[in-house]
């Protein structure tokens, strides 16, 4: 038996008014995953456990079958694994956003969505300045990066808010707060005069693209998780392929081998043949794939209802369709999104996500499409998340 895991990140919604009432899902043209919709199990599972962030970090952890509760010790943590970072006692990790501030308003958590070789150009004026034996700051993908702190325990004890919860919101009213927050706060400040009037940002500008002129600090970490290989849990070899280093993190915490395809990105520019070619080949030398696509959540951040469609459109035509057509009778199937971005606000919610089970031993169950209202009309509802992975390989 084969196995495939495809995460559609965030495509989960709300209804919007605007829209005929309709989610995005719905609003979708999706032959593909509908006729599997007919053909599988579907129904609703909760992947954030009450009381903890609604982060992909969360829910991506669940959705692979290991319990937040349990494992989880901060999302910066997991990319610094994927960056191959390692912690000492006294290191601390922050998750380190590149963004656009205008008028004292988050107007781009991402800073207009900043190419690497931009971004990684920035954060070396970073390290210039402010760097030293203690402040380190460390290139990711597009506006991720990471800050390590030596010697500064005390601030991952600061209430930090992801850049992606306060769009057009004043940044003033959401700094970190609390004990070590003044040292945060100072390195952010900072952080301005170095970015404001950078090359890089003086060219930005006159592309009339956003300049990232500040950076923001959150997910701070402290410990790197300590979790038993998905081979001893599930009694399965995996890869995972993903563009973002939380998944590519999630899968090192997890033993999982990462595939690297270029061209794949966080964004609608994904070379989504690429990557799904890459993934099914995987599974000549794997038992399963995870398969894991960030368009339609940078969407939903970007609270664009027609880039959230287009990004389900392009997954159905592009993945879905060669997805079910990988010659092997032996496929077993999940599809479903780690949480909700709704693009009315912008930013991430723990509510249950529709899951679709698909392949050898899974018998419908009266779904009709692949959308929100039609999981729960199943009236199937998994109330720990990271038992879905269980269901699919047991």
């Amino acid at each position: 038996m084969k196995y495939c895991v495809l995460i559609m990140d965030g495509a989960a919604d709300w209804p919007v008014k605007e829209q005929g009432g309709q989610t995005c899902l719905e609003a979708a043209n999706t032959p593909n995953l509908d006729k599997l919709a007919k053909k599988s199990v579907m129904g609703l599972t909760q992947t954030v456990p009450e009381g903890m962030e609604p982060s992909s970090a969360v829910a991506c952890m669940s959705l692979l079958g290991y319990d937040p509760k349990v494992y989880y010790r901060g999302r910066a943590a997991i990319e610094a694994m994927s960056m191959g970072l390692k912690l000492e006692d006294d290191e601390v990790i922050f998750r380190c956003n590149l963004v656009n501030v205008q008028d004292g308003k988050m107007n781009s958590y991402c800073a207009g969505h900043i190419p690497d070789e931009e971004a990684a150009k920035l954060i070396d004026a970073l390290n210039e300045s402010l760097g030293n034996d203690d402040i380190r700051f460390y290139a990711g993908v597009g506006y991720r990066h990471l800050l390590k702190l030596k010697g500064h325990d005390e601030v991952v004890k600061a209430a930090c808010t992801p850049a992606h919860d306060i769009s057009d919101k004043n940044i003033a009213d959401y700094m970190p707060q609390g004990k070590g927050s003044s040292f945060l706060r100072r390195l952010m400040q900072d952080s301005v005069t170095v970015l404001e009037n950078h090359k890089v940002n003086s060219d930005r500008r006159a592309w009339n693209e956003l300049p990232a002129n500040m950076i923001w600090l959150f997910w701070g970490s402290g410990k790197i998780p300590q979790t038993p290989p998905f081979r001893k849990v599930h009694g399965k070899s995996a890869v995972i392929t993903s563009a973002v280093d939380l998944l590519k993190g999630l899968g090192r915490m997890t033993d999982m081998d990462i595939l690297e395809t270029p061209g794949v990105t966080d964004s609608l520019d994904n070379d989504f043949v690429a990557q799904v070619n890459g993934g099914m080949k995987a599974l000549e030398t794997h038992d399963l794939v995870v398969i894991h696509i960030e368009a339609p959540d940078e969407a939903g951040h970007a609270g664009s209802f027609s880039e959230k469609v287009e990004a389900i459109e392009t997954i159905d035509r592009e993945v879905v369709a060669r997805i079910i057509s990988y010659q092997n009778d032996e496929l077993r199937l999940l599809v479903m999104p780690d949480h909700l971005t709704p693009v009315s606000i912008k930013t991430h919610v723990g509510e249950p996500v529709p899951f679709l089970l698909w392949g050898q031993g899974f018998a419908a169950n009266g779904a009709r499409r692949f959308t929100e209202a039609e999981a729960k009309r199943t009236g199937l509802f998994i109330e720990d998340g990271y038992n879905i992975m269980t269901t699919l390989v047991e």
